[in-house]
C-alpha cells in the first residue's frame, strides 16, 4: 500500500459507479426482504389475543389481558410498538454516526492534525445524512409518543389521576414535549448548520488555496466542538435516557458519546479502505490505517472504561432506583445474553485483535474488527432503548436486522452521493504534504 508521493496526482474525483450502486441496492433489497419477513412474523405473533406485557414506565413487567383494555399504567403491546422502537433505534444510531463524521473532521482542525488531510473528505461527507435521519427521528417521535416515552402521558402530572407520579412531576421542567422538540430541532439543526459551513469552506479552499479558509475552519471546528460537547450529552438524556424515565445516570452522556464515537470511527475506517480498494486515495498507506486502527482500538477501551465505571458505581451503591436499569437487562431471557455479546464485540474482540502494530496495518483485520464494532454498538443502542420500551415483548430478529440494512444502504447512498460533490482529496489543504509523507 506504499505510494510514491513525489509523483502522486491529487486531482481525484469520486464517481458513484454502477457497481457501487448495485452493491448498495442489493443490501437495500435484502434489508427490505428481511424487514417484510420480520414484519409478518411480528404481526402474526404479536396480536392482541391472550395476555400481553404492558409498557409500564415504572420499570415493572406487568401483564394485561385482552390488548387494548390493558393495565392503566401503560399500553398493551402491539406489533406497531416494536416497529416504532426499531425505527427510533436505527434513526438514532445512524444519526450518531453521521454527526461523528462532523466531529472527527472538527477535531482534526482544532488539533492542527496533518496526517488526516488526505482522508478528511470521507468523514466530512458523513454529515450529509444528518437532515435525513433527523426528519425521520422527529416523525417517529410524533408517531411513537407514549409507546416510546412514558413521560408524555399527561395523566402522570394530574394529582387527581390514579396515574399521578411524583417523580415525573419533579422532572416535568425538563421532560416535556415542548423542551424535547425545541432542543431536538436546535441540536439537529445546529449540527447540520455547522456541517454546511464546514463543507462550504472546505470546498472553497480547493479553489482559493492559501490558509484563509484553514483558519476559518479552525474557528468553526472549535465552535462546533463546544456545541457538540453540550448537545451530545443533553440529546442523550432526552432521546435515550428518558426512555427509562425514573432512572438516571450522571455518566450516561459520556457513555452515549463513547458508543457513537467508536461506531463512527469504525465506519470512517471501512469507508477509507473501500475507497482505496476501488482505486481512490492512491497515496493512502499503512501509516494512515495505523492511525485509524489506533483510534478504534483506543476508544473501544474508552467505551469499556465508561461502561464498567457506570456499572460499578451503580452496583456498589446498590440503590434500587439505579440498579433496576441493569437488573432488567441482565435478568431477562431476551436481553441478558446480549449484554455479554455487547461486551465481547465492543471490548474483548477489538482489544485482542488490534493490540499489535501489524494488526492495525492490515486491511482484512481492520475490516473484520470494524464490522464487529459497528454491529456491537448497534446492539449497544438496542440494549439502551428496547428493554425500557418493549419490556419482555422486545426481540432481535428479521425486523430489526432488515431495518438496520435499509438504514445502512440509505446512509451509504447519501454519503457516496455527497462524495461526488467535491474533489475526493482536499489538494489545497495546507497540511497535505504532511499527510502524503505520513510515517509512524
Amino acid at each position: 500500500m506504499k505510494a510514491d508521493v513525489h509523483h502522486y496526482d491529487l486531482a481525484e474525483n469520486f464517481v458513484f459507479s454502477d457497481k457501487a450502486r448495485k452493491s448498495i441496492f442489493i443490501i437495500l433489497a435484502l434489508g427490505i426482504v428481511f424487514f417484510v419477513i420480520g414484519l409478518v412474523m411480528v404481526t402474526m405473533g404479536g396480536g392482541h389475543e391472550g395476555h400481553d406485557h404492558a409498557l409500564a414506565g415504572n420499570g415493572d413487567f406487568i401483564t394485561t389481558a385482552g390488548g387494548e383494555g390493558g393495565h392503566d399504567h401503560g399500553h398493551a403491546y402491539h406489533w406497531t410498538s416494536r416497529l416504532k422502537v426499531t425505527l427510533w433505534h436505527n434513526s438514532l444510531f445512524f444519526l450518531g454516526i453521521a454527526v461523528i463524521g462532523i466531529f472527527f473532521t472538527a477535531i482534526q482542525y482544532a488539533a492542527h492534525a496533518g496526517w488526516s488531510a488526505l482522508i478528511k473528505r470521507v468523514p466530512e461527507a458523513f454529515g450529509s445524512f444528518v437532515p435525513y435521519a433527523g426528519v425521520v427521528l422527529l416523525a417517529v417521535f410524533f408517531w411513537g409518543g407514549h409507546e416510546i416515552f412514558h413521560w408524555t402521558d399527561a395523566s402522570l402530572y394530574d394529582p387527581k389521576s390514579e396515574h399521578y407520579d411524583e417523580i415525573m412531576v419533579g422532572k416535568q421542567g425538563f421532560l416535556n414535549t415542548g423542551v424535547f422538540l425545541t432542543l431536538t430541532v436546535l441540536f439537529i439543526g445546529g449540527w447540520f448548520a455547522f456541517w454546511y459551513a464546514i463543507r462550504n469552506n472546505s470546498k472553497a479552499e480547493d479553489v482559493e488555496g492559501g490558509t484563509k479558509r484553514f483558519w476559518r475552519m479552525k474557528v468553526l471546528a472549535t465552535l462546533f466542538i463546544i456545541f457538540f460537547a453540550v448537545s451530545s450529552s443533553v440529546s442523550a438524556w432526552l432521546w435515550v435516557m428518558s426512555i427509562d424515565s425514573h432512572w438516571f445516570s450522571t455518566m450516561f452522556g459520556w457513555y452515549n458519546f463513547a458508543s457513537y464515537f467508536v461506531a463512527g470511527l469504525a465506519t470512517i475506517t471501512l469507508a477509507v479502505i473501500y475507497l482505496h480498494e476501488a482505486g481512490y486515495l492512491k497515496a493512502l498507506n499503512e501509516n494512515h490505517l495505523h492511525d485509524l486502527g489506533k483510534f478504534v482500538f483506543a476508544f473501544s477501551i474508552f467505551w469499556s472504561y465508561i461502561w464498567f465505571s457506570q456499572f460499578l458505581l451503580i452496583y456498589y451503591a446498590n440503590i434500587s432506583e439505579e440498579t433496576v436499569y441493569f437488573w432488567e437487562r441482565l435478568r431477562s431471557p431476551i436481553y441478558g445474553k446480549f449484554v455479554f455479546i455487547n461486551l465481547f464485540l465492543n471490548f474483548v474482540f477489538p482489544f485482542l485483535s488490534l493490540m499489535t502494530r501489524d494488526a492495525k496495518r492490515k486491511t482484512i483485520i481492520l475490516k473484520i474488527v470494524c464490522y464487529a464494532v459497528i454491529v456491537g454498538h448497534w446492539i449497544d443502542f438496542w440494549l439502551m432503548i428496547t428493554p425500557g420500551t418493549l419490556k419482555e415483548n422486545g426481540g432481535l430478529g428479521f425486523l430489526e436486522i432488515g431495518l438496520a440494512m435499509i438504514y445502512a444502504a440509505a446512509f451509504a447512498f447519501v454519503v457516496a452521493n455527497a462524495l461526488t460533490k467535491a474533489p475526493l482529496i482536499a489538494r489545497n489543504h495546507p497540511m497535505m504534504q504532511e499527510s502524503l509523507h505520513h510515517n509512524i
